[in-house]
């Protein structure tokens, strides 16, 4: 997050403007940072927020007033509420002016970096008031026909004329010096100005303050109200976003992150990825939570990949880890990684932090109903990130300061009071992150040492991530296999998994301890017919590779696949641990 990624302004005031709180820029990713990111094991950096958003921050002096503050959500704006789709945010320009040669000067360090660059589509919505100061015209909405609700020639769709749009706001968000009217111009309900329906797929004049009020919604040819899609002729929506991903990749973005994809119909991502590898490689991966039955376009996540994504949110396995820790619902997490094909895990984005979710290390909160937790502290790190981001080959998302255990601490302004997040809509700094960027020598200089461990930690699982001798898209859970049922010496609380590729001769093995406040020994064991399937054959080295100090080459025996199969190797895994082993003949 460029807001805040080497922001070191820690006033963090409550409704602090860009002035009294500060703000990242695109220059504190310096070759320096980013020469120290790579050499983490990062490969794609995903710059959140870079896109022009509705803010209340004024650039008049460029010809960006400030937006009308009732459809603005915090001081700095929403980085999904996009104002300009062919602009970048002046916040993060040490010259406003210049913001966009700055952003170029970016892609080209990250590049020489030897990184790839990700930024975000916003595929389904825009802001209520967005109007392109970059792009030549027409704009969006132009030319639409606000007669009718849904028609592929339009951009948006219309609600009929006559009722002017009523705006709620949440009653924490009263930021000192502003006016709201609970009303917007250009909505108000006159044949030149109707009210169109918002972002949520919210048909209303009057959006609630737990909408997406903000935002206003695309128009791809689905008729959400009636689940049916309209594509021929194509919608000129999906030229227009087509436009948008081109002068994006001309200028050297190597890729997209797609936000809420599951808004867009399927049809219209064949056209737009296609054209998009068409003229260059170009990576597309999904945030995406489809569910059958409801009246999105998209309603699984293999649609999507069949449409053309690289990768997908895997959205369910990391609810259902959040389950774990409210319910010990360990049963669902196992279902979950089972009922994953071989062909689907490398498509899969594993994550344990993203902008929507709560911080690692903020607090653990005992609410089933709401689902709604941190873990507890940065040491839950330890226990999850190798079970999580080892369960499939395929990327590993890291959320800026999740790997110094940043909490996402303070009430910025728009969320409520103490959520556990870091903001998206209000300026802010990372106080543990800020440890790390240490005045821009992005050192760890400030850091304790309980955060340079696990940071350190991070580091040694990202290198096992991308170890090609663990790269199979195998796995095999062995949680039915070890337990206390079927041997008296697997404890309960002992989960375990292994990944390969069929008849490799290796395997790697994670083992990860459920019994909450204490450690626990035991032993593993591994069933003859996966033996058979890995080829381990006899004289099978079992080595310990990575364990809550980090990396390390530590062999346990030799030992044939009967004596696995029956009695196993030992294992001692501490209170909020993971280990991880590697199996080879």
């Amino acid at each position: 997050m460029i807001r805040y990624f080497g922001n070191v302004n820690l006033t963090n005031r409550r409704f602090g403007d860009i002035g009294t709180n500060g703000c990242g820029k695109f220059d504190d990713l310096s070759s320096d940072a980013l020469g120290k990111l790579r050499a983490f094991g990062i490969t794609h950096l995903w710059l959140t927020g870079v896109l022009r958003q509705a803010t209340l921050t004024d650039y008049s002096r460029l010809g960006l007033a400030a937006d009308v503050p009732d459809i603005v959500k915090g001081l700095a704006g929403s980085f999904y509420a996009v104002r300009d789709y062919y602009d970048v945010c002046p916040d993060y320009a040490n010259n406003p002016a210049n913001r966009m040669q700055e952003f170029e000067n970016l892609i080209d360090r990250i590049h020489a970096a030897g990184m790839q660059v990700l930024i975000d589509l916003v595929p389904n919505h825009v802001s209520r008031g967005y109007s392109s100061v970059v792009a030549p015209q027409p704009d969006l909405g132009h030319n639409d026909n606000p007669s009718r609700f849904c028609d592929s020639g339009n951009h948006f769709y219309y609600m009929p004329t006559g009722k002017p749009l009523r705006l709620s706001r949440p009653p924490w968000w009263n930021p000192p010096g502003f006016t709201f009217t609970g009303t917007f111009p250009l909505e108000n309900g006159g044949a030149a100005h109707p009210v169109k329906v918002t972002a949520n797929d919210l048909y209303s004049y009057s959006p609630d303050a737990n909408s997406w009020y903000d935002g206003i919604k695309l128009n791809y040819g689905f008729n959400f109200q009636t689940n049916q899609g309209s594509y021929e002729p194509r919608p000129r929506t999906w030229d227009s976003i087509d436009a948008i991903l081109a002068y994006w990749q001309a200028k050297g973005v190597d890729g997209f992150r797609c936000d809420f994809a599951h808004y867009v119909p399927a049809e219209a991502w064949s056209y737009l990825i296609a054209k998009a590898r068409n003229r260059r490689a170009a990576y597309f991966f999904a945030e995406a939570y489809p569910f059958p039955g409801t009246n999105d376009p998209v309603h699984s996540l293999d649609h999507l990949i069949q449409a053309g994504f690289d990768n997908v949110y895997h959205y369910q396995a990391y609810n259902a880890l959040k389950r774990i820790y409210l319910s010990g619902l360990i049963d669902e997490y196992d279902r979950e990684m089972l009922s994953i094909t071989d062909a689907m895990r490398p498509h899969l984005v594993s994550y344990l932090e993203n902008h929507d979710e709560r911080r690692v290390a903020s607090p653990f909160i005992p609410n089933a109903v709401t689902g709604d937790t941190g873990f507890g502290s940065l040491n839950a790190g330890y226990q999850l990130a190798p079970l999580h981001l080892l369960s499939g080959n395929g990327p590993a998302l890291l959320l800026n300061g999740q790997e110094v255990g940043e909490p996402g601490a303070g009430d910025e302004g728009f969320s409520p009071a103490e959520d556990g997040r870091t903001t998206i809509y209000d300026y802010w700094a990372m106080p543990e992150f800020v440890k790390w960027v240490n005045g821009h020598r992005y050192d760890g200089g400030n850091l304790s040492p309980e955060q340079l461990a696990l940071r350190r930690f991070y580091g040694d699982l990202f290198a096992l991530c991308q170890n090609a001798s663990v790269s199979g898209s195998g796995y095999w859970g062995l949680w039915y296999f070890n337990r206390p049922q079927n041997f008296f010496d697997c404890p309960s609380g002992l989960y375990s998994f292994a990944r390969f590729q069929p008849g490799s001769g290796a395997a790697l093995l994670v083992a990860t301890n459920f019994q909450y406040g204490n450690g626990l020994s035991g032993r593993l064991r591994i069933p003859r017919e996966l033996s058979a399937i890995i080829n381990l054959q006899n004289n099978i080295t079992v080595e310990l590779v990575l364990n809550r100090t980090g990396s390390r080459r530590d062999p346990l025996g030799t030992f044939t696949v009967e004596t696995l199969a029956q009695s196993g190797f030992p294992v001692t895994v501490g209170n909020q641990e993971s280990q991880v082993f590697v199996l080879h003949v």
